[in-house]
């Protein structure tokens, strides 16, 4: 059972951890991530994230590098299908995938193990994916209410056995993965159970999101918990994700929580740079600035440019006001810029909120 005043990074607050996390000047023995034969050094993954992490998005990180290995953002299988069936563009989110830098894996999600393994095998095949991961913990209505996958399979272990293992079966020698949430509720809690489910099916690697469905994103992300599961796996690696926002907390996940890879998710979406810095942190080494002020609005106005050139200037323009906003967070002003982005409906109107109204300094 997980109880609510246990759900944190670190069992206590930030403040807590401010006060816990140990100098990054020593360095620490943090070896390369092995996800079965595939090497992912720097240990350091970036999350995927719905409506966020795209062909964009991933070359804009990849620009400042630091990341090990990166992730579309998560795709439904049956849709993929019925696309493909109705001889459609495949989705959106595997804009750029066909091209772009390795390694890159690709998270998909559905309830149907026969579904899962062609659509894993269409991506081996057609899109040489370096790995293909399987979405366990999106608690998001739609997908577990309405669809049934998601975290909403956390609850039927069984089920997830055989979609893993069909997976693993038709993508091979590429890894499949799994990532799950610690349950589905704080009382359900059963990711003991699940991370030995996980490994027994034969997935290459667990990463686990210190949360249960319940929580969405609320309250902190439970790294004991996630540490524990460490003892439940034999041979598979143990990844980490939840309320990593610095480098300090990279290193401080490494050093206490026995994980062998971090990954980091909403954090990033504004610092694209963050890799970079808990890259150098773990090295030992200097940890990068944070980019100027300039350099960050040309850091989004190129992120724009990328978004327009696939979507078109209206539909391109829309999708960017949520990342202009991110960029913007935890600065003076962002609310005030906020309201202006939100309203841009073309390049040069774009260009000018950014010039005239992006935050000066941060709070």
């Amino acid at each position: 059972m997980v109880h609510r005043s246990t759900l944190s990074i670190s069992s206590a607050s930030d403040e807590t951890w401010q006060e816990k996390v140990e100098s990054v000047e020593k360095p620490l023995s943090v070896k390369p991530l092995l996800i079965g034969s595939l090497v992912v050094d720097p240990p350091l993954l970036q999350a995927p994230m719905a409506g966020f992490t795209n062909y964009a998005y991933r070359q804009i990180v990849r620009d400042y590098g630091g990341v090990g290995l990166q992730a579309t953002e998560m795709v439904n299988a049956r849709g993929f299908v019925w696309l493909d069936e109705h001889e459609s563009e495949h989705p959106d989110r595997l804009w750029g995938v066909r091209d772009e830098a390795r390694p890159l894996a690709v998270q998909i999600w559905d309830n149907e193990p026969e579904t899962m393994a062609k659509v894993g095998r269409r991506l081996v095949d057609e899109y040489q994916v370096s790995v293909v991961d399987i979405n366990f913990g999106c608690p998001v209505r739609q997908v577990t209410q309405k669809a049934h996958s998601g975290s909403y399979l956390l609850s039927q272990p069984e089920r997830m056995h055989a979609i893993i293992s069909q997976l693993v079966s038709a993508c091979a020698p590429t890894p499949v993965t799994a990532k799950i949430r610690l349950g589905c509720t704080r009382k359900t809690a059963n990711a003991s159970l699940v991370a030995r489910v996980v490994e027994e099916a034969g997935a290459a690697a667990l990463t686990v999101h210190g949360r249960t469905a319940e929580d969405y994103f609320k309250g902190n992300a439970d790294w004991e918990q996630i540490a524990q599961l460490k003892d439940h796996l034999r041979n598979i690696p143990l990844i980490g994700n939840g309320d990593i926002d610095s480098p300090e907390k990279v290193v401080h996940a490494f050093r206490h929580y026995r994980v062998d890879g971090v990954m980091i998710a909403r954090a990033a979406l504004g610092r694209p740079w963050l890799f970079a810095q808990a890259a150098a942190a773990l090295r030992g080494e200097p940890i990068p600035a944070e980019p100027s002020l300039a350099d960050q609005k040309s850091c989004m106005l190129r992120h724009y440019d990328l978004v327009v050139e696939r979507f078109g200037v209206q539909k391109g323009t829309h999708l960017m006001r949520k990342f202009a906003c991110c960029y913007a967070q935890g600065k003076h002003g962002a609310r005030h810029f906020r309201t202006h982005v939100a309203h841009a409906e073309g390049p040069a109107e774009f260009h000018r909120v950014v010039e005239e109204h992006f935050p000066r300094d941060v709070t």
